[in-house]
């Protein structure tokens, strides 16, 4: 029972990150806070969102993101401030533009390419039908039949 437990609590670790202090008495707020925090990386962690992470460091951009809804930000303008504080490194899904565009595409190309050597290889080391020649076909027949 104990190691069930144990168990529970090491994967729901995640759900207690957000701090009973950091929340929003404004329901609406508060749902817009975690929307916003869901996409957006813990410097520390790297492949956690700040919602999940218990970093100091995430803590404390909840705290920041919270307080610039409550000052009247929209989530656009939130996100804005982030990355122009953290660059877009803080974003677990970065825009889909510019240098970016490159990154995005560059794990659909490499697979293409993949794909083509290796069939490209294969269709090189497949044997191309030959026929014998009527003295090959004597000798095999002389062969198989001695």
């Amino acid at each position: 029972m104990k190691r069930l437990i144990l168990i529970f609590l090491l994967l729901a670790g995640p759900v207690f990150a957000v701090q009973p202090s950091e929340i929003l008495s404004d329901p609406a707020l508060e749902s817009r806070a975690r929307e916003i925090s869901a996409g957006l990386r813990c410097p520390v962690c790297q492949n956690e969102s700040i919602d999940e992470s218990n970093a100091p460091i995430s803590h404390e951009l909840r705290v920041l993101l919270r307080e610039r809804l409550v000052a009247g930000d929209t989530d656009e303008q939130v996100v804005d401030f982030l990355v122009a504080r953290f660059g877009e490194f803080i974003l677990l899904n970065p825009d889909r533009q510019g240098a970016n565009l490159i990154l995005w595409a560059a794990a659909p190309a490499m697979l293409l390419i993949a794909l083509l050597v290796g069939w490209l290889t294969i269709r090189r080391r497949a044997p191309a039908e030959q026929q014998l020649t009527e003295a090959e076909q004597a000798e095999l027949e002389r062969i198989l039949h001695s």
